[in-house]
This record gives C-alpha cells, sequence and structure tokens, in this order.
C-alpha cells in the first residue's frame, strides 16, 4: 500500500477515535478497546441470559466459591456499548457475595463509566438485568 493511503488510514482512524471518545468518555473508550471478563465460562455456578428491547441478547456467566463471586465472564451479541457495561457488570460482582451483587443496578454501571449517552443507556439497564438472572441462577443452585 502506498505512503500516502497508509496515511490517511491512520488519520480516519485517529478521527473516529476521537470522535468515541468525545462521545462516549475516556473510560468507555479504554473497556471498548481493552475488552475485559469477556467469553463464555465452564461450569459456571449461575448464568443469566437475556434479549433487552432494542435486540441485543447478552450472558454472565457467575461462579461462587466459599459464598463469594470468585469469577465472572460475559458474551453478547450486541453493540460496543452493550460489552462496556457487561464488563463493567462482572468487575462489580467479582469479590462480592450475593447480597452485594444482588445490590448492582444499570445507574452503577453508568456512575462506573462516566457518562454514556442517552440513547445507549438501556445497554447498562440490560447488564444489570442480566447479571441479577445470573445471580438467580446461583442462589437457585445452593
Amino acid at each position: 500500500m502506498s505512503p500516502s493511503f497508509d496515511e490517511f488510514a491512520a488519520k480516519l482512524q485517529e478521527e473516529i477515535n476521537q470522535d468515541i471518545i468525545q462521545t462516549y468518555g475516556e473510560k468507555v473508550y479504554e473497556r471498548w478497546r481493552n475488552p475485559r471478563f469477556a467469553g463464555c465460562m465452564e461450569s459456571p455456578t449461575g448464568y443469566g441470559r437475556v434479549t433487552g428491547s432494542c435486540g441485543d441478547t447478552m450472558e454472565i456467566f457467575l461462579r461462587l466459591e466459599n459464598g463469594i463471586v470468585s469469577d465472572a465472564s460475559f458474551t453478547t451479541d450486541g453493540c460496543g456499548c452493550s460489552a462496556v457495561c457487561a464488563s463493567v457488570a462482572c468487575e462489580l460482582a467479582i469479590a462480592k457475595e450475593p447480597e452485594g451483587v444482588a445490590d448492582v443496578t444499570g445507574e452503577m454501571i453508568v456512575q462506573v463509566l462516566g457518562r454514556l449517552p442517552e440513547n445507549d443507556v438501556h445497554c447498562a439497564y440490560l447488564a444489570a438485568e442480566t447479571l441479577q438472572a445470573a445471580l438467580s441462577e446461583c442462589m437457585a443452585t445452593l
């Protein structure tokens, strides 16, 4: 490829990245670029799967050991914002007792991220709902 095309592509990518940062903020951008807790989990204690009104489906897997969430992971077929919110939900669950996980809300997820555009806030609520579904299955197995 010619240097001019490579320079154009690099400049365009930088403009896209800056637009994402301006719209979503640094925290969302960082989690989007470096996802945490993504993937299925073998033999989870609890599993939740919810399809939101937007059509995105999210799955959250939890593992409890000695009454504490020792691991969490997620999958989603949704947008980047859904993945970011699911990642935060997993992070908020790890190292907590079930009672603490039960307190995780969509508002908490948005607060951790700093901000979300109004049309993406539903992703945080979908992540919280999916986390609660996984927690419910954990509690049913105890």
